[in-house]
């Protein structure tokens, strides 16, 4: 055989790879888990870069400042075309035997004259935009970098139509594997393209990025064949998408609104604390994502299918399982975050002009912001049973009541930390914060914390009525997750503190042991516990593990739906 039809073979065989069909919420949500993984991975060596190279500076707070605007017109415009609100209709175009290929070629056709259009104003009006984003630190630099990750939206927004189709196929691999592009472009931009370009390479990465995202979805959907669709029918589908997707794009951007203000807060503050903010909110992300995105991206296809379908018992038992096995992770991860942050921050970002006041100031942030890592979990999946179901009102409401939280905790407690001396040392001591500056950027934090913990409270008091969901189930989880991680938590410190006292934490090889030797130790504890309690969530993970890799013939799970 020839090196080009060995080449050749070898490109076959990972195109037929990433088009694998994968089918089941256990073996789906931990395929999308560990990519997930890998993608934020390569975000954590982003984040490192960014940090040993600028440090918590002015610099990274004008290079986060600028992805505000892009972040709000995805948030607001791109994401009226989301997969959330395109899969019903194209389940329902498979159905009746029309195709959605054609329809979703109508719809990016769309899509790229509207948003470009929209992204063209934006462009213009950059120099009187810069100084709401961020008015503490406003200027020539901020505007050129928005302006460039206008860009941003427009791929991502064309890559988000184009993984409809994905996941409808049940291409979870191929979707997965986009994120994982995107954070290596901006790698590259912080590698190659800034050392020619200074800042405005930092943001020619990020579209590079983009477009890898969207590019690795092109060819599965131009391989599809089907039906050609008129302009006039394909917008009479186009309503119904946006009939369904406005309160879903509103509840989206109140995220966006929410850290566009918090980042305006923060650019008066110390400078770094954009930085510091946005570090910590990145970190937090890697188990939301592992997590919450995982499971709740696997079970979105199904749940549309079963609600249409009128099957609501099953509907509700794939709800309840994903639920259940989201908490089962979600609960050890938060207890297990809170008790090696400094060594995960120090470890991740701590590097060159990223000193150790940072590290501890962005470790106690993250503290705050992983105690909503189990409501930020709940919240997307309550969303998505809810998009399923064709009811999209809710989940605008429950985001309107966190951001509203959010902002007037954040305020609030500013302005308390400031005026009440034993208020900021009782926090500044339980964090050990108490003898560095810029403490302030950590009420955002705690804001943000208070409004994910307040919205999936009201979620899962709602969908539980509306549906006649009940949470029942998950008393005995949450006591078993929570009593069983509590213990290896402590045990995780035990060792911490016992490996400090013959390890040299001042350098990268002790921090990463000290916190390998706490974790893995925490890790062993908690499991042994759950085993002991003979708990249901870690047999079924034992047991969809063991089938994924022994290579036994696929089966139906108890929590699956075929």
């Amino acid at each position: 055989m020839s090196p080009t039809e060995a080449a050749r073979k070898g490109i076959r065989a990972l195109v037929s790879a990433m088009n694998i069909e994968v089918r089941g919420l256990h073996q789906a949500a931990y395929l999308l888990a560990l990519f997930a993984l890998l993608s934020q991975l390569l975000a954590l060596v982003r984040d490192r870069l960014l940090a040993s190279t600028f440090g918590a500076s002015q610099t990274l707070d004008v290079y986060y400042a600028a992805f505000r605007v892009p972040d709000l017109l995805f948030a607001t415009v791109a994401s009226l075309l989301s997969l959330y609100a395109l899969l019903p209709v194209l389940s329902r175009l498979e159905t009746g035997a029309k195709g959605s290929a054609g329809f979703l070629s109508k719809i990016l056709l769309f899509f790229f004259v509207a948003m470009s259009a929209l992204a063209g104003v934006l462009f213009v009006l950059a120099p009187y935009l810069a100084p709401l984003v961020a008015p503490g630190i406003a200027g020539e630099q901020l505007v050129l970098l928005m302006r460039i990750l206008l860009l941003q939206p427009i791929l991502l927004g064309a890559s988000n139509i184009l993984a409809s189709l994905t996941q409808m196929r049940h291409r979870f691999l191929l979707y997965a594997i986009s994120p994982l592009l995107y954070n290596l472009g901006i790698i590259i931009g912080i590698m190659e393209l800034y050392p020619r370009m200074g800042m405005a390479g930092l943001a020619w990465g990020v579209v590079l990025g983009a477009g890898l995202h969207v590019g690795i979805q092109l060819p599965f959907f131009s391989s599809e064949r089907g039906s050609s669709m008129s302009f006039k029918e394909a917008f009479g589908y186009l309503r119904e998408v946006l009939g369904l997707s406005v309160p879903r794009t509103l509840a989206l951007s109140m995220g966006q609104i929410s850290l566009l203000i918090l980042t305006a807060m923060a650019s008066f503050f110390a400078p770094g604390s954009i930085a510091v903010f946005m570090f910590a909110f990145n970190l937090q992300a890697v188990p939301l994502t592992i997590i919450g995105v995982s499971y709740s991206v696997a079970a979105f296809p199904t749940l549309s299918r079963l609600h249409a379908a009128g099957e609501r018992r099953e509907f509700l038992s794939h709800i309840e399982a994903a639920l259940r096995h989201m908490l089962f992770w979600a609960i050890p991860a938060t207890v297990f975050v809170i008790v090696l942050r400094a060594q995960l921050v120090r470890t991740i970002l701590g590097a060159g002009a990223f000193d150790w006041e940072a590290t501890r100031l962005t470790a106690a942030a993250l503290a705050l912001f992983v105690v909503s890592l189990c409501a930020q979990s709940i919240s997307l999946l309550i969303a998505r049973g809810y998009y399923a179901a064709g009811r999209t009102l809710r989940p605008l409401i429950f985001a309107l009541v966190s951001v509203g939280a959010a902002i007037i905790s954040a305020v609030s407690l500013s302005t308390l930390f400031h005026a009440s001396p034993i208020w900021r040392n009782f926090l500044e001591s339980l964090l050990r914060v108490a003898d560095i500056p810029g403490t302030t950027v950590l009420m955002l934090a705690l804001g943000y914390c208070i409004g994910a913990l307040l919205q999936a409270a009201v979620g899962l008091y709602y969908f539980s009525r509306d549906f006649s969901f009940s949470l029942q189930g998950l008393r005995t989880l949450a006591f078993q997750s929570f009593g069983a991680s509590i213990i290896g938590g402590a045990a995780a410190y035990a060792m911490l503190a016992y490996a400090g006292s013959f390890l040299d934490i001042n350098t990268v090889v002790g921090i990463v042991s000290q916190g390998l030797i706490g974790g893995i130790s925490g890790l062993v504890v908690t499991v042994c516990v759950l085993a002991l309690l003979k708990n249901r969530e870690l047999i079924e993970a034992y047991g969809s593990l063991h089938k994924r890799f022994v290579k036994e013939p696929p089966a139906v799970e108890a929590t699956d739906v075929a």
